[in-house]
């Protein structure tokens, strides 16, 4: 079942949402991701589980959802050039993804049926034009977004997703270089 995109952005729907995902990343704090239910879930949001099981179909999606939620970044940091953004954001989301929870996070987004994944992309994609549109403000020659994706952040993500541990620092400011010439 997918995730429903006509739910409004206001009013009750949006309170009910976001005590939900609260719920969920009250609970994967305190429990194993294995041990959450919906009827959990429900409760802990106050919400009867039928409420979730319209929403979101099932328990994965649900939690698709949140991290995708979780994903939403703030505004990338203006470190006043684009090398220098490109590895604090680089830096931030290798310490993001590659923990615990970014790891989990990731494996429920591919997991569920729900256009997560292109919602995650398009999450990144959205935060790397910012850096861009900042840096061709200030006159730099710059790649494209897609460009930094497959040079930057796919092998990040392979890298945290299947190997035996994360990228260095030193190989993804290796990446950011790589991607600037």
């Amino acid at each position: 079942m997918a995730i429903k995109e006509a739910i409004r952005t206001g009013g009750r729907s949006a309170r009910v949402q976001e005590s939900i995902h609260r719920a969920v990343r009250d609970l994967l704090l305190e429990h194993e991701r294995s041990a959450l239910s919906v009827p959990m879930i429900a409760a802990r949001a106050g919400v009867t589980p039928s409420t979730i099981y319209r929403r979101w179909g099932d328990l994965t999606s649900l939690l698709a959802d949140a991290a995708v939620e979780r994903l939403r970044p703030e505004e990338p940091i203006d470190r006043g050039s684009l090398r220098e953004d490109l590895l604090t954001w680089s830096e931030m989301y290798l310490d993001e993804m590659s923990s615990a929870p970014g790891r989990e996070m990731m494996r429920d987004v591919v997991a569920s049926a729900t256009g997560s994944t292109g919602k995650c992309a398009a999450l990144v994609r959205d935060q790397l034009q910012t850096i861009i549109n900042r840096a061709m403000d200030r006159g730099e020659p710059c790649p494209d977004a897609d460009d930094l994706i497959d040079h930057i952040v796919a092998p990040m993500i392979y890298r945290i997703l299947y190997s035996e541990a994360p990228p260095s620092l030193a190989r993804v400011h290796h990446w950011v270089e790589r991607s600037l010439t």
